[in-house]
């Protein structure tokens, strides 16, 4: 089951950059554009919001089932720089950034101009995809 949930964390990542990079580059255009917020453009955002989620999900079951995560914490756990990366950085990483894009997507589903809108997503699915970057275990990444 841990071996499952792994590869399901490792693959499902590339769904949520694309998602990110695709609703990114979207609200940009349409920001530059001075374009309306539409219902189509509500659902690009979603595009990625739903995956960011899923993925936040599955690490969290994940961050229960692995040994490199709650289980592994102890007294060596800031000593161990891998220990530390999987059961603190990462974790706190990414829930920052599943925060941030939420906000983004939140924001702009609320908001009535369309101009902040769209820099809502950008801006804070940026930021999430940041995050996200920085804090991706690059040397175990498929």
């Amino acid at each position: 089951m841990y071996t499952g949930f792994q590869h399901l964390h490792s693959y499902m990542s590339y769904l949520v950059l694309a998602g990110l990079v695709i609703s990114i580059i979207m609200a940009l255009k349409n920001y530059l554009t001075r374009q309306p917020f539409t219902d189509k453009d509500r659902k690009m955002a979603l595009l990625g919001l739903i995956p960011t989620h899923l993925q936040w999900i599955f690490g969290l079951i994940l961050y229960f089932l692995s040994p490199l995560g709650l289980s592994s914490l102890s007294g060596e756990t800031m000593s161990n720089s891998t220990l530390r990366l999987y059961s603190i950085e990462h974790p706190f990483t990414m829930i920052l950034a599943v925060v941030l894009i939420t906000i983004g997507f939140a924001k702009a589903k609320r908001g009535s101009d369309p101009k902040k809108q769209f820099m809502f997503i950008w801006a804070f699915y940026l930021l999430g995809l940041l995050l996200i970057l920085v804090r991706i275990p690059w040397a175990a990444w498929p």
